[in-house]
């Protein structure tokens, strides 16, 4: 049975579509002949990421960038899909992070695994990170660097400023007269050194004399040893004496007979005991002195009059 031309042509027809439509997907890096997933990723910036952008695990490259679009329910959300090749297991609460591995290179995407017993299957959405960019890093860097060079720049400024305003005229000239008040104490010290030469000079014989007669006190001093060591052989005996004269017992004793003193004294300043009534109590001390005063009436009266009192009979 022959085939028909047209049944020839076409069969070519479709094969080279087919190996062109696998072509193109191959150069897109989407293969038709291997097992693929697809997952989805959400993002409110993505830092330059484009379609065809990698997409790898551990640095290796497993799938691309699929597409990316707006959210339709979140405009400011940005969703990206992931198109993963072969079938590494992937957790369930793995991260899809955006970064660039180089400071010219674009965005890429790289699957940080997860610790989830769970796998993610093809259509779930894993979490999402972006990492700042290096020139985002540069600038965070070198923002506190700015800053330091702005307020040293101020403080430069203002250092200048305060310069120029000390050093003006009037503070010029008190700086001159200074300098010259310096320069005129720095003359009277010399003077003073050159007096004091001077002086030295004309009083050495003096010292030399000073200095004899310190000689001399020493040697009387070595001469005199003895007589010292006995002088305070005597001291010392002298307070052996004062200290077995039990003066600290004779103290302790008028310490003591002090205090009872002082002891009766404010007992009688209480009023208490006889003493004590007598002194304070003013009613007691008046009955005593009208009793006395009664006795002595009575005394003289007796010497007045003794017969009233004393009768005398002769047989």
């Amino acid at each position: 049975m022959k085939i028909r031309k047209e049944i020839k042509v076409g069969f070519v027809f479709v094969m080279a579509t087919t190996i062109l439509i696998w072509g193109l997907m191959y150069l897109k890096g989407l293969e038709l002949l291997k097992p693929s997933r697809t997952f989805y990723a959400i993002y409110d910036q993505v830092n330059g990421l484009v379609a065809a952008n990698p997409v790898s695990i551990k640095g290796l490259k497993v799938g691309q960038v699929k597409k990316l679009y707006f959210d339709t329910k979140n405009p400011r959300n940005i969703i990206v899909e992931l198109y993963i090749l072969g079938d590494y297991p992937i957790a369930k609460n793995s991260s899809a992070r955006i970064f660039s591995s180089s400071l010219l290179g674009s965005p890429e995407v790289e699957i940080i695994p997860g610790n989830s017993p769970v796998m993610a299957k093809s259509g779930d959405t894993l979490m999402s990170l972006t990492e700042a960019t290096l020139g985002q890093e540069v600038n965070k860097q070198l923002l506190p660097l700015k800053t330091k060079a702005e307020n040293l720049i101020s403080s430069i400024d203002t250092v200048a400023t305060i310069i120029q305003q000390v050093l003006n005229k009037n503070t010029r000239d008190n700086l001159v007269i200074a300098v010259e008040h310096v320069k005129q104490t720095l003359s009277n010290i010399a003077h003073t050194t050159q007096s004091l030469d001077t002086l030295m000079s004309s009083r050495r014989n003096n010292l030399s004399t000073i200095i004899m007669n310190v000689e001399s006190i020493s040697s009387n001093l070595e001469k005199n040893n003895g007589k010292i060591t006995n002088i305070l052989n005597n001291f010392s005996n002298l307070s052996d004496s004062l200290a077995k004269a039990r003066i600290p017992y004779t103290i302790a004793q008028v310490s003591r007979a002090v205090g009872d003193l002082d002891l009766t004294l404010q007992k009688i300043n209480k009023g208490e005991g006889s003493v004590g009534q007598l002194i304070n109590n003013e009613q007691l001390y008046k009955e005593v002195e009208k009793a006395a005063r009664d006795l002595n009436l009575l005394l003289e009266d007796i010497k007045a009059n003794p017969s009233r009192y004393v009768k005398v009979s002769v047989f």
